[in-house]
């Protein structure tokens, strides 16, 4: 992949999603670059539709990011993934209008469970920081509701087509 460059959004995700889609209101995370890494990072930043006090950024939003860093990397790790539990610790007020780092990283793994460490940076400052467990489940999982019934159609057509993600 070209310098700068980003992977599009793969086939299996939805590409209206808060996290790494294009959704207006998201964080627009960048995707992992191949299935199977165990480590991942990405430049953040959040703006005043994130906000809750003058400046900062609501602290749901805060959580919602690192759940999102730790999720792409369990669902490239293995396909696919949900969060099974999520834990964060918000360190230091996050600024809205800053640029921001946010890692992940694959901690052990058990059975169909994925433990994931994440935080968000300012420079060596560690603002907020999760560790979660991420549960590898059958794709039916997602297919329960109208709205999944319909993504399941245009997933199989993207990726029957070779759509989306580059492949490692």
């Amino acid at each position: 992949m070209s310098e700068g460059a980003q992977p599009q959004v793969p086939p299996h995700h939805d590409p209206a999603c808060w996290g790494c889609g294009d959704n207006p209101f998201g964080i627009h995370l960048r995707q992992p670059e191949s299935e199977g890494l165990t480590e991942y990072e990405s430049y953040l930043e959040f703006d005043e539709r994130h906000q809750a006090a003058p400046g900062l950024v609501h602290g749901g939003l805060v959580a919602a990011a690192l759940d999102e860093a730790c999720g792409l990397l369990a669902s490239w790790y293995r396909f696919p993934t949900v969060t099974g539990r999520l834990f964060v610790h918000f360190r230091r007020p996050v600024p809205i209008n800053t640029e921001l780092l946010v890692q992940s990283r694959v901690e052990d793994e058990r059975s169909r469970r994925i433990h994931i460490a994440g935080e968000i940076v300012d420079g060596d400052d560690i603002l907020a920081q999760a560790r979660g467990a991420f549960v590898h489940v059958p794709l039916e999982h997602f297919l329960g509701t109208p709205e999944g019934q319909a993504a399941a159609e245009q997933w199989r057509r993207r990726l029957a087509a070779g759509e989306g993600g580059e492949k490692p």
